[in-house]
C-alpha cells in the first residue's frame, strides 16, 4: 500500500515536472519567435515563475537558479542592441 502511494506520488511530480518543462520550452520559442516586446517577454518570464512556484510551492529559488540564467540569454539574445562599430 504505501509502495502504491509513493508510486503514485512519483508519477505526479514527474507529471508536473514535463508540464513544467513544456511550459519552459514553449515561453523560450515564443520569446525568439514572437513578435513580443521586451516587457512583454519579461512578463511572460514572470508569468511561467508563478505557474513554476504553484507547481512547487518553495522552489523559487531553484526556479532562480535554473530557469532564470535561460530566459536571461534568450531575452538578452533576442533584444540585444547592435553597438556602433
Amino acid at each position: 500500500m504505501k509502495a502504491e502511494i509513493e508510486e503514485k506520488e512519483i508519477r505526479e511530480e514527474n507529471r508536473k515536472l514535463r508540464y513544467l518543462r513544456f511550459l519552459v520550452d514553449f515561453s523560450i520559442l515564443s520569446i525568439q519567435q514572437d513578435d513580443l516586446s521586451f516587457e512583454e517577454a519579461q512578463e511572460l518570464v514572470e508569468n511561467v515563475k508563478r505557474a513554476a512556484c504553484s507547481l512547487f510551492p518553495g522552489k523559487e529559488e531553484t526556479f532562480e537558479l535554473i530557469y532564470r540564467p535561460r530566459f536571461n540569454r534568450v531575452i538578452g539574445e533576442r533584444f540585444k542592441r547592435d553597438s556602433p562599430t
